[in-house]
């Protein structure tokens, strides 16, 4: 049986994609659209607009969107960065901390709904395979 890496992407993918419209109302409950989630959840782990967007592969306008209406609703604050001051860093809010923790424990919740379907020894599987995965070198797309 050929497995075709194409195939595989395609297939997680669609999986994220049913994961994330089944927590649209739970999203929209919190205030977030389901991109400001995305941008809400990098802000710790990258506090700089730029960052953001090279992090979540999206244009920096639309970070620069996304964190202007996060800023609006409470959620992030911008903060000079005292190391540049011509840069601003960005910081949850504690609405912000809230909303983006409700907002991940509805995520878990539907994925481990669809994690239910697939035995304990495949999960452990999966996630040595998903480790493996991101532990390799990152490089280019390749041709062959």
């Amino acid at each position: 049986m050929s497995v075709d890496g194409a195939q595989l992407w395609t297939l997680n993918q669609r999986l994220l994609g049913v994961v994330m419209d089944a927590c649209t109302g739970e999203l929209a409950e919190l205030g977030l659209e389901t991109k400001e989630f995305f941008v809400l959840a990098e802000v710790e782990a990258s506090p700089y607009p730029a960052e953001i967007a090279t992090a979540l592969l999206l244009p920096k306008a639309s970070v620069t969107v996304y964190v202007r209406n996060l800023v609006a609703k409470g959620f992030v604050r911008r903060e000079i960065d005292e190391a540049d001051l011509r840069r601003h860093r960005l910081v949850l809010t504690a609405e912000g901390t809230q909303a983006r923790d409700r907002a991940l424990a509805a995520l878990a919740a539907e994925y481990d709904r669809r994690l239910a379907r697939v035995t304990l020894q495949d999960r452990v599987e999966l996630q040595r395979i998903l480790k493996a995965m991101l532990a390799s070198p990152a490089s280019g797309c390749v041709r062959e």
